[in-house]
């Protein structure tokens, strides 16, 4: 516990566009290799690049998005760069950036950290370039392959300030910015297997009150597990070396999976070594504030504020974050809840969380895409709770049958023959037969033994093929055994 370790992500989110950042190029996934690479990705001589404008609006879209909708954080004057250095898979041997004037600054993403409770993660920017190639080692042997698809694809790099503490912290972090691009705002479809959402992790570590250590940046993290993994390597091997003696040199580094260890790839560049200077074919990026406007009203509500309504509906802070774990499920949630008496909303939840998100599961579909409507479920949720039908019939008859358009909840009720029955005088002549027929249950449960209850309402259900109101049966069956 002497030491403290200081983390800052850098993620690249790759922007759901058609085509390139720079170029009418396809950025379709999956293409064989080197056939979508665009004489302007590859910077033939005589082309000029264009920027593109839906991929400035999904940035505009996200600084917008991380300061609470006020678009002081937005440049409106940002300039593009070059940021010049020669890996195999760049063939222009540099990547058109965002540097000293980047199009958005600031923000801030919400967290919960498991030992620090609810903070907010800084953002020091976030900016656009092009993506480079990818490097294909697994199927060539002694060789390295190219493919320059990938080569000019729109980037949103997000960069973070140290302001995590612990691997866990990171991956809250890299969770809640997942979610917000992909869920929140639509501006990339988070794939982190196709590269679409990866992280740079910053990883220093530092006696508690010291001045920061020397941060060894662990590149192109493409899943939460190994986020952390990597990052808790990565410090308790800063830690060991310097308890050694040892000093921490800025570096590069790899994550190995299959050993769960990191390695040095090189001397971590800064940004002297890039030789940035202003992108000669590209003109400042200037932004309107008509444009800016027009964003933020297409913007659809925060899933903080769906959030904040589902908890004013009545359920937990704990029920409310399942829900907004995903848009389609959180809108369909309010659809159904708002206005629905309060009453009503456990179980209009549990249908929701329990038995629709089976049937959504299995077929593969979102709450979107639900056979059953928000109003179908209320009208279920009104003959429970007025006494129509029991809950488990909803729940096992009922809304499967809605579910296989089999008609509306009346009707489906009375063609399977559902209703409930809540005559007591009729309910209490059924407890009367089953007390005669079952006298040891009856000694058992006033002899103290409370499972006999359950079997005494068991039976009387089975009597009347499950239509018996339950509370009046537990009611009736209560007096008859006090008696």
């Amino acid at each position: 516990m002497q030491w403290e370790i200081v983390i800052g992500l850098e993620t690249h989110a790759q922007l759901s566009t058609r085509s390139k950042m720079f170029s009418g190029a396809s950025t379709a996934f999956g293409a064989a290799p080197n056939t979508q690479a665009s004489a302007v990705d590859i910077a033939l001589p005589g082309v000029l690049p264009v920027a593109n404008r839906e991929a400035v609006a999904k940035a505009i879209r996200f600084g917008l998005a991380v300061n609470g909708g006020d678009p002081k954080n937005i440049n409106r004057r940002s300039v593009f760069a070059r940021k010049n250095y020669f890996y195999p898979d760049l063939p222009k041997g540099y990547q058109i950036s965002q540097y000293e004037l980047p199009i958005v600054r600031g923000g801030e993403i919400a967290i919960a950290s498991p030992t620090r409770g609810e903070i907010k993660i800084r953002l020091t920017r976030a900016h656009l370039e092009e993506d480079a190639g990818k490097s294909l080692h697994e199927d060539f042997h002694g060789m390295t392959g190219i493919d320059l698809n990938r080569a000019g694809v729109p980037l949103l790099e997000i960069v973070s300030e140290p302001d995590m503490r612990s691997a866990e912290e990171a991956v809250a972090y890299a969770r809640a910015l997942h979610r917000l691009v992909v869920e929140e705002i639509g501006i990339c479809d988070g794939n982190m297997q196709e590269g679409s959402f990866r992280c740079d992790a910053n990883v220093s570590v530092r006696r508690f009150g010291a001045p920061l250590g020397t941060r060894r940046e662990i590149k192109n993290l493409n899943s939460f597990r190994f986020l952390q993994q990597a990052i808790e390597y990565e410090a308790k091997w800063q830690i060991e070396t310097l308890e050694d003696g040892g000093r921490i040199e800025q570096a590069t580094v790899l994550f190995d999976p299959d050993t769960g260890e990191t390695h040095a790839m090189r001397s971590k560049e800064e940004a002297h070594d890039y030789r940035y200077f202003p992108e000669p074919d590209l003109p400042p990026l200037e932004v309107s504030e008509q444009w800016i406007a027009q964003i933020r009203e297409g913007m659809q509500e925060s899933l903080a504020r769906q959030h904040e309504k589902l908890v004013a509906c009545g359920l937990s802070a704990e029920v409310a974050s399942q829900f907004t774990a995903a848009r389609s499920a959180s809108t369909f949630a309010l659809s159904t809840l708002e206005g629905a008496p309060a009453n009503e909303v456990l179980f209009l939840s549990s249908l929701m969380l329990g038995p629709l998100s089976a049937k959504l599961n299995e077929e593969k579909l979102d709450f979107a895409q639900s056979k059953v409507s928000p109003d179908q479920l209320r009208a279920l949720s009104r003959r429970v709770s007025d006494g129509t039908i029991s809950n488990s019939s909803a729940t096992a008859s009922v809304l499967p049958a809605m579910w296989r358009g089999e008609g509306e909840v009346d009707e489906i009720i009375e063609k399977k023959g559902l209703r409930q029955i809540s005559d007591s005088a009729a309910i209490e002549k059924v407890v009367n037969d089953v007390l005669a027929k079952n006298p040891k249950q009856v000694d058992d449960y006033r002899a103290g033994k409370e499972k006999a209850f359950n079997s005494l309402v068991g039976q009387v259900m089975k009597a009347t093929q499950g239509k018996a109101n339950p509370a009046q049966v537990n009611e009736i069956l209560k007096r008859k055994l006090a008696g």
